[in-house]
Formats: C-alpha cells, structure tokens, sequence
C-alpha cells in the first residue's frame, strides 16, 4: 500500500511543480504583452493562466497534501526527524508561494499588475531552490 501512495504523491508533486514553473513563467509573458500593448496575448495569456492555476496547479497540490499526509500517517516515525521538518517548512513555503501565484493572477486577470517581466524571471525561480531542497532532504536524510 505504501508504495502505491508514494507513487502517486511523486506523480502529484511532479505536476504540481510543473505548474509552480510554468504559470510564473506566463506571468513573465503576460507582463511583457502587457508593456506592448498587445490586447490580443494578454486575453490570451488570462484564459491559460487561469486554466493552469485552477485545473492543474491546485488540484495537484491538494493531492501532493493529501498523498503525503497519508505517507506520513502510514509512517508516523518521519515526524521524528528533523530533515522532515526542514522538508515540511518548504512545503510550507511552497503553498505560500502557490498563493501569492493567485494573488499575480487576479491582478492580472483585472489589469492591474504592475510588476514587470524581470520581476517575475525571479520570482520563477523560488521553486527551484524548493524542488531542491526537498528532494535531497527525501532522498539523502542528512540529519
């Protein structure tokens, strides 16, 4: 059983993280088609947006919770260590980070974001220091 959960918790985080790269990465477009002034991408990139956010980026992360939450119930010793600590304030901060995506979205989606392209190229790249984090904390358990 154990197994089966953990399968589809990393198939869940897998999409998850895919959504937590891309959607800041449409805000790196939508912001530039919003500096030129192209009506046209900038409704297009309010649909994806939104599609990616609430069909893709929630619901996989409600199962990344819901699949290691029920990992940890099978396994309740993990809560013991202090690498699953350290792993679950990323997780934590990646839920933080997957709201304030939503806040840039409705700002978006009623014109009025004002920070620019640049701004979002690195706002994109705090999932990347997450996504590395937590895996070297899941596999290697430093401590």
């Amino acid at each position: 059983m154990y197994l089966w959960v953990k399968a589809l918790h990393l198939m869940a985080m897998v999409t998850w993280f895919a959504a937590l790269f891309y959607l800041p990465r449409l805000y790196v477009y939508h912001a530039t088609a919003r500096d030129k002034g192209d009506e046209q991408s900038m409704a297009y990139f309010k649909t994806m947006e939104r599609k990616l956010y609430r069909g893709i980026m929630t619901p996989s992360m409600i199962m990344v919770l819901i699949f290691g939450g029920w990992m940890l119930y099978l396994n309740p010793f993990w809560m013991s260590q202090g690498w699953m600590h350290v792993k679950l304030t990323f997780i934590v901060l990646l839920i933080a980070y997957h709201h304030v995506c939503l806040i840039y979205l409705k700002q978006f989606a009623q014109d009025r974001c004002t920070k620019s392209h640049t701004f979002f190229r690195w706002f994109n790249e705090a999932p990347v220091i997450a996504l590395v984090a937590i895996i070297l904390l899941a596999v290697v358990k430093p401590f």
